[in-house]
């Protein structure tokens, strides 16, 4: 006689919290969104890491990248650990641009931020992201790569930028979102996120976190002439 009750499935394990060292609002939007996608606890931390102030030229650009998001996460788990938190993954990020072989960060001043968006024009740079996931003992570590074209953008139209100050905190001086919402000229290969700070088509799979819906174009999509 077959039993009267119906069987019932396991629930999945809840995935453990989400805490992003990192004081980047761009990143802790992303990650942040996916975690409430996936009804999983998400918080943040300022890892008190200047990445802008630090110098590149003792190693190559996936070791400095690599490198700076370890640096953040073990500040991040650190404070955990001093305050008593709860299990957590932590998780740090570090974005940076190559250009001809050299790495480009964040512009120390408006300077520095002009002649990097110069030299973005009517070329193509590479966009390096890396992230390392630390969880206990456990650490993850990996970097993402996507390719940039900047077209030509008028002297008036990078004066206002310019004036602006939105190039502030920016590896390579722009937000790839913000400056196509404004028209610029820009083309990219790979995933939009990894360019804007937090590659989350791998990050959502190795956190097993919902993802967004991708966009129409996933590969390349063009802002128009400014």
């Amino acid at each position: 006689m077959a039993s009267a009750h119906a069987q019932i499935e396991p629930k999945p394990a809840i995935s453990r919290r989400i805490v992003l060292a990192s004081s980047s609002p761009r990143r802790r939007e992303l990650l942040g969104d996916a975690c409430a996608r996936s009804a999983v606890a998400f918080s943040w931390i300022d890892p008190g890491v200047d990445d802008g102030e630090l110098n590149a030229t003792a190693v190559g650009p996936e070791a400095h990248c690599a490198a700076l998001a370890y640096f953040k996460a073990s500040a991040g788990a650190r404070h955990r650990r001093e305050t008593a938190g709860p299990p957590a993954r932590v998780i740090g990020a570090d974005t940076i641009c190559l250009h001809e072989g050299e790495i480009i960060g964040k512009p120390r001043d408006r300077r520095e931020a002009r002649a990097t968006i110069e030299r973005f024009m009517d070329d193509t740079h590479e966009v390096l992201t890396g992230v390392a996931i630390l969880d206990g003992d456990s650490r993850d570590l990996f970097v993402d790569r996507a390719t940039v074209r900047v077209g030509s953008i008028p002297t008036a139209t990078l004066e206002t930028y310019l004036a602006s100050d939105a190039w502030r905190g920016k590896a390579g001086a722009y937000n790839l979102f913000d400056r196509l919402d404004h028209n610029w000229p820009i083309t990219y290969k790979g995933d939009p996120t990894t360019i804007v700070g937090l590659p989350m088509r791998i990050l959502a799979d190795r956190l097993q976190l919902a993802q967004a819906d991708a966009p129409s174009a996933p590969l390349c999509r063009t802002g128009g002439a400014a």
